[in-house]
């Protein structure tokens, strides 16, 4: 199967459960807080879930929010690539869960932002088979140059899966334009996808995305996902379920397609797997709260062919 490589970093997720959204200038009172490793995270904890070893390649710092996230990837038995990043501590992100577990993100970077000069020359590629990465590494000054040349520099024989991210109209083209050739495989929602190929109908955008690729999976949240690839778009029926928090979903489905492509070399079947690891994990309180593997295998039968 071969290893994972993630190059976004974690964050701690400060996460609030809301009543509703207060008025300007009001206070609003919630119904539960809590905090946890999330961002890069999901997609390491949905891929070791379903079996896969993981290194995070992002950048870790120190600090307490840094050591929040170092336990989260001890516990989940994700080593770093390289150094730690001195004086520098991890991003925060605060999350708002509404009632219907639909979240809003108002963050501050910190040191997942950044990469020393050389850092990425550190990490020992031997056993990397893919390699994952985030729009949200490609925003700043401070790592989106790096981790762009770094990518498009990768050995042919590596898999490298883009998530645009949210923030995909706000990115460079100078960081985006090398990611997007040299992805083999991009990962997005609907609207990120229709920024990076407007299209007057999602399976014309998809098919699109995956042009001189592997492939691409355009996700749409509840409604599934699309898969595309050799010329052929494929609507991926949803896992339905009744979402409590949607923070990470799109993470894990990424993490989850990955791992079971890796695995079974069935992209179909991999997005299958990813719909219902990705739709499980919308029912559990955090932000990397992936099933395991033998909780999706026992629902993959509960899907049309």
């Amino acid at each position: 199967m071969g290893h994972l490589l993630q190059m976004s970093a974690p964050v701690v997720d400060s996460i609030y459960r809301l009543h509703a959204f207060p008025q300007r200038g009001r206070e609003a009172a919630v119904a539960g807080h809590q905090m946890a490793a999330g961002g890069g995270l999901n997609a390491m904890a949905a891929a070791r879930a379903a079996g896969m070893t993981v290194r995070l390649g992002g950048s870790l710092g120190t600090g307490p929010m840094a050591e929040m996230v170092a336990q989260s990837l001890h516990a989940l038995d994700i080593p770093l690539a390289r150094a730690r990043v001195p004086g520098l501590d991890q991003g925060l992100c605060t999350v708002l869960i509404e009632p219907d577990g639909e979240r809003s993100f108002i963050t501050h970077t910190g040191a997942e932002a950044q990469i020393p000069a050389g850092a990425l020359d550190s990490i020992d590629l031997q056993d990397v088979a893919w390699v994952m990465l985030s729009g949200y590494s490609l925003q700043g000054a401070g790592s989106g140059a790096a981790l762009a040349d770094w990518i498009a520099a990768l050995p042919a024989r590596i898999c490298v899966l883009f998530d645009p991210s949210p923030l995909v109209a706000d990115l460079p083209q100078a960081h985006l334009a090398p990611v997007l050739a040299r992805a083999d495989w991009v990962s997005a929602n609907q609207d990120e996808a229709m920024v990076l190929h407007p299209a007057p109908d999602a399976e014309t955008c998809a098919q699109a995305l995956a042009e001189g690729r592997k492939g691409a999976l355009l996700r749409q949240g509840a409604a599934g996902c699309l898969l595309a690839t050799s010329g052929t778009v494929t609507l991926v029926p949803p896992h339905k379920v009744s979402p409590r928090d949607t923070n990470g979903a799109g993470d894990t489905h990424i993490g989850s397609f990955i791992a079971e492509l890796a695995q079974s070399g069935d992209a179909l079947r991999a997005a299958r797997y990813a719909n219902i690891a990705a739709a499980l994990a919308t029912t559990r309180d955090g932000p990397a709260t992936p099933p395991l593997r033998a909780e999706v295998d026992a629902l993959m039968g509960s899907l049309p062919a």
